[in-house]
């Protein structure tokens, strides 16, 4: 049964994840149906972000005392409405709003999905139910955002969306079939905001910012990279591309035994194998051999940290981890927004290397950042010393008990 309760989770995620990015595939058919320019139409982009970073937080603290069942399937439900709303629109203000709803839906949906996979195993195995599910959103990379690409060009923007609402349709129905009742742990948002934003949960989190940005930094503009520095064009381009999503997708899922063991020090390997991976990336760049291995690379260090980080910050905000889960998300977003903002820098005073040696410093910036936060330990809750000493976070025994005590 967990294994389904993950699985059905994962695919909400894959399905929630390929409709955030599906859109950057068939951008310049939307602009052109939407009556806008291309860069204006890059704002759907942007607004979908900013409904995830900043819209998901406080839809998680509204939702704080419901059930994590009710919220996933009340989140599902919408989220079709709204993509319903953006299949039939042509008005593009119409358009934006939708998809800055779809993000906060989205921001929502991560968090309950958290706390439904960590309910659903033992608390020594809650690193790897949060990998499973955090591993949806990388194979959406790496195989839904292509597929959506192509389903684009055949059958028009529309028909993404229409794919996508169908898939939608099937997440929800599969989410009531399987999905237990969690119920909701929280005391009051008052006291999840506390606990949530202390200030050594907000050090992961802007760890969790530094690894994004040094990420996108240099990967935003890794398409030129290829065609100028390495020589690489046409349909081989693809073919990196594929292998770093793959690798995102294989680090995503692998790094949960890292959490389970110890996340503090996989987030110190993790930030240094990336800062060394873009490092090589830049020296190696006119070398297609070595930018495919410094690709895979980054993907397997930046992904394979994801789960620890997740973990980390639910288990420093120690009773205020209900709506923790929905932070590091957040926090990905606005490191994806600086990474790219500093990466188009670069590349506008300098070359598209540039962006890459920009990652590289980011990346390096964070590896002290890292080791600091390795130091922090949850609060303090009576007995519960031996289970903070190895990095299991009270709201996963919380949940645990509960789950014994419905049988």
């Amino acid at each position: 049964m967990p294994s389904l309760i993950l699985a059905t989770l994962f695919a909400g995620m894959f399905v929630m994840g390929s409709t955030e990015l599906l859109v950057v595939g068939v951008l310049d058919l939307m602009a052109a149906d939407l009556g806008v320019s291309v860069p204006a139409a890059g704002a759907l982009v942007t607004a979908y972000a900013l409904g995830l970073a900043l819209g998901g937080p406080v839809l998680t603290a509204l939702t704080i005392r419901l059930d994590r069942r009710t919220v996933l399937a009340g989140t599902l439900a919408l989220f079709v409405v709204t993509i319903v709303v953006a299949l039939v629109t042509t008005n593009f203000a119409l358009m934006l709003v939708t998809r800055t709803l779809t993000g906060t839906l989205q921001g929502a949906f991560i968090a309950a999905s958290f706390a439904a996979a960590a309910a659903a195993v033992p608390p020594s195995r809650a690193g790897r139910a949060m990998a499973v599910v955090i591993s949806g959103t990388a194979v959406s990379g790496a195989l839904g955002v292509p597929l959506g690409t192509l389903v684009g060009q055949l059958l028009g923007w529309r028909g993404t969306f229409v794919a996508a609402a169908v898939l939608g349709l099937l997440a929800l129905v599969a989410t009531l079939a399987v999905v237990p009742p969690v119920p909701a742990t929280a005391g009051g948002t008052t006291a999840q905001l506390r606990h949530a934003f202390a200030p050594r949960v907000l050090a992961v989190l802007g760890l969790a910012v530094l690894t994004f940005t040094a990420i996108y930094a240099g990967l935003t503009y890794i398409v030129p990279f290829l065609q100028s520095v390495t020589g690489v064009t046409g349909g081989v381009v693809s073919v990196f591309l594929l292998a770093y999503g793959v690798a995102t997708a294989i680090g995503s899922y692998g790094g949960g035994r890292f959490a389970d063991s110890n996340a503090s020090r996989a987030m110190v390997i993790g930030t240094a194998g990336l800062a060394l991976s873009l490092l090589m990336l830049y020296l190696t760049g006119a070398v297609a051999v070595l930018v495919a291995v410094a690709l895979l690379a980054c993907g397997l260090f930046a992904m394979g940290m994801a789960p620890s980080m997740q973990y980390r910050v639910v288990s420093l905000a120690g009773p205020g981890g209900v709506l923790a889960q929905s932070l590091p998300a957040s926090a990905a977003n606005v490191g994806i927004a600086l990474g790219a903002l500093i990466g188009g820098v670069a590349v506008d005073a300098f070359n598209e290397r540039a962006a890459v040696l920009a990652g590289v410093v980011v990346a390096a910036v964070a590896i002290p950042v890292a080791a600091i936060t390795a130091l922090f330990k949850p609060p303090t809750a009576g007995h519960a010393t031996v289970a903070e000493q190895n990095d299991h976070p009270p709201v996963h025994q919380s949940v645990a008990s509960e789950k014994c005590a419905m049988g």
